[in-house]
């Protein structure tokens, strides 16, 4: 039996899929993000007692053919500003880049640097006096408080440089001295012309690295203590997989929503949809992207926080606002997020300390939520501790009644993420919204409403879509390098295959088992790049001549990939018999009571209309007026308009 185990790690909860040749299940637990690998080896555990009925993580591991990981905890870090303090050392002549670096988002350039900087003239770096120019810059900025630096410089040598400095900062400061800070080099990730684009891919990717390393390598080490057969591998922001110690941090940032766009590729394929955007709502932000005729949308120079990066990232925006985002009162109106009250200490209703209010809370208040069933039943959530949270943080600070301040904070969600959609993506009449994440069904019709869609579609698993998503993903590695002279190209090409061979044999992947691809892009500095896919005859195009810089990229792959998604269809057939009924919170009615559908006693082509509420184990979703669902033949939910 093929056994796989996909794992996305978000910021209040970790989702976990399990898939079987005979089935895809699914199950989820608390994140605990003072240790990731907690909940990481909990997820293992419950998905163990899915799978036999009782938990035996140590039979699972011995069993599974691949464990996939992901992680949304790159994006959450960057979007509260929680990591380590950078210092930045520079080359004298740059002396503006700190202002065209701030430039680009000045709040996260304040979050990860501020004035810990430091100037450094090159000449200095092999001169006589290289040992006294290297201390004192690394001195400077560890006094004002950086616990890990980054260098780059700028020029046509850079590389050069770094390297020169590399060998100084070795000498004074070797790495087996407790004071031997951190050093990240811009060249070490990527030979991108562009100094401003290099410097940042440097920034984030060394802010992210710390709590990356920390808990990838100790879930790898207690993997290794059960004896796994096959190591863990990290699902990337590019939509492919590798081996904790072939994997950058950079490459987690956004790996959990990139996971979500996998799986919104093969969603909509199966359904024959054009145009779908999607929202993909978890505890701490609203991940949205769009598909379009047969694909997502990635850049080669990716964004992340909308500031520009060296590497090709999937078009996703993370907006602040999710299940445990707070909601705050601001001059006398309701704001939500970016700060989230995470899995620790979570909403107020989960009863573990939390005092802020989030639209978990609001939506418990509305009815939206049985306390038994909540989270399948496995965890009760507490509405005294809900409402003291609403009323303490918004409804007396607006003069309001309970009630009322539960619809205003519902509206704002909702107006929230919607104003997102239409500042990220095209929607036109033929859009069709994917929604998913454990809070993405909930308010999905809400957020369809006032963006000015029709229809939204809700996957059979939701509650853990970017976990099976990634089960689609290859293990590869790629590479880019420079090309500065068209005479290398063929020596380049042999050694990037030499060490292409050394990182796939190192992922457990021989000679002959992947295929290598080789390409040149060149960019002329104006917007326009040109792209030349190369085979046996390895030369420079004519058509490449005055390009600002000209870039070789290979990329080997092993092909995990399954077989082509079948096809699927909404069509209603017959009236859904409702579970039960629960008194419900709507606006302009007030509180009355709405049938309730259980998804796993609906059947193909079963339909109804709101209000109502749907639900599964681990997602709800409210159904309004003038909305009608109805059942596919693979399980899966669409929701229209009705007038």
């Amino acid at each position: 039996m093929s056994l796989q185990i996909n794992i996305d790690n978000g910021g209040t909860l970790t989702d976990i899929c399990i898939l079987s040749d005979d089935a895809v299940r699914k199950t989820k637990v608390l994140t605990t993000p003072y240790d990731l690998s907690k909940c990481f080896f909990e997820g293992l555990t419950k998905a163990s007692g899915v799978l036999y009925g009782a938990p035996d993580v140590k039979r699972l591991l011995e069993e599974v053919d691949l464990i996939r990981y992901s992680t949304t905890q790159g994006t959450n870090a960057i979007c509260e500003r929680k990591g380590p303090r950078l210092g930045l050392i520079l080359d004298a002549s740059a002396h503006d880049l700190p202002s065209r670096l701030a430039a680009h988002d000045q709040d996260v350039f304040e979050a990860l640097v501020g004035d810990r900087i430091a100037f450094l003239d090159a000449a200095a770096i092999s001169a006589d006096e290289a040992d006294v120019a290297v201390a004192k810059a690394i001195n400077t900025l560890t006094a004002a408080g950086a616990n890990r630096l980054v260098v780059s410089f700028g020029g046509a040598d850079f590389q050069a440089l770094e390297n020169d400095f590399r060998l100084v900062a070795l000498r004074k400061y070797p790495r087996h001295l407790l004071g031997a800070v951190p050093i990240l080099y811009g060249s070490d990730l990527t030979t991108d012309p562009d100094g401003e684009r290099r410097t940042w891919t440097a920034l984030i990717n060394s802010f992210l690295h710390p709590s990356m390393e920390a808990f990838l390598y100790n879930a790898e080490n207690r993997l290794r203590a059960y004896r796994t057969k096959n190591p863990l591998l990290i699902f990337r922001n590019d939509g492919d997989a590798s081996r904790v110690a072939k994997t950058i941090a950079i490459k987690t940032y956004s790996s959990g929503p990139r996971g979500g766009m996998e799986g919104v590729k093969s969603f909509s394929r199966r359904y024959g949809f054009a145009d779908t955007v999607s929202i993909d709502v978890g505890g701490t932000t609203t991940d949205i992207g769009q598909y379009i005729d047969g694909t997502v949308a990635e850049v080669r120079r990716g964004h992340v926080e909308g500031i520009s990066v060296s590497f090709p990232l999937c078009e996703i925006l993370s907006a602040g606002a999710g299940g445990s985002s707070i909601f705050k009162v601001v001059d006398g109106r309701i704001v939500i997020g970016p700060e989230s009250v995470g899995a620790v200490p979570g909403p107020a209703c989960f009863g573990r300390g939390g005092r802020e209010a989030t639209i978990t809370d609001a939506s418990l208040l509305i009815g939206l939520f049985d306390p038994t069933s909540y989270f399948g039943g496995g965890m009760g959530l507490d509405a005294d501790r809900a409402a003291a949270a609403v009323t303490a943080s918004v409804a007396s600070r607006l003069g309001l009644g309970l009630d009322d301040a539960l619809l205003r904070m519902e509206f704002a969600y909702e107006e929230k993420i919607a104003a997102e959609l239409h500042r990220f993506t095209k929607i036109s009449d033929e859009t069709v919204m994917l929604a998913f994440g454990g809070a993405g069904p909930l308010n999905a019709c809400g957020v369809a409403e006032k963006a000015g869609i029709r229809r939204v579609a809700i996957p059979q698993m939701a509650a853990v879509f970017s976990a099976y998503g990634i089960g689609s993903c290859d293990v590869s590695q790629r590479y880019a390098v420079t090309l500065s002279d068209a005479a290398e190209l063929s020596g380049t090409i042999a050694a990037l295959k030499v060490k292409a061979s050394r990182d796939m044999f190192a992922e457990g992947c021989a000679d002959g088992t992947y295929t290598l691809d080789a390409r040149l892009v060149a960019d002329f500095g104006d917007g326009r790049t040109l792209v030349h896919v190369l085979g046996d005859q390895l030369e420079v195009p004519a058509a490449f001549a005055g390009a600002r810089s000209v870039e070789v990229e290979l990329k080997a792959v092993r092909s995990l990939r399954e077989g082509a998604e079948r096809s699927a269809r909404f069509a209603p057939r017959s009236s859904a018999a409702a579970h039960g009924k629960r008194n419900v919170l709507i606006r302009d009615r007030g509180r009355i009571d709405v049938p309730v559908y259980r998804l796993a006693d609906l059947a193909d082509g079963d339909f109804a209309s709101g209000p109502a509420i749907l639900e599964e184990d681990y997602f709800t979703c409210r159904v309004p007026e003038n909305w009608q669902f109805v059942i596919s033949d693979a399980g899966d939910i669409l929701l229209s308009r009705e007038d």
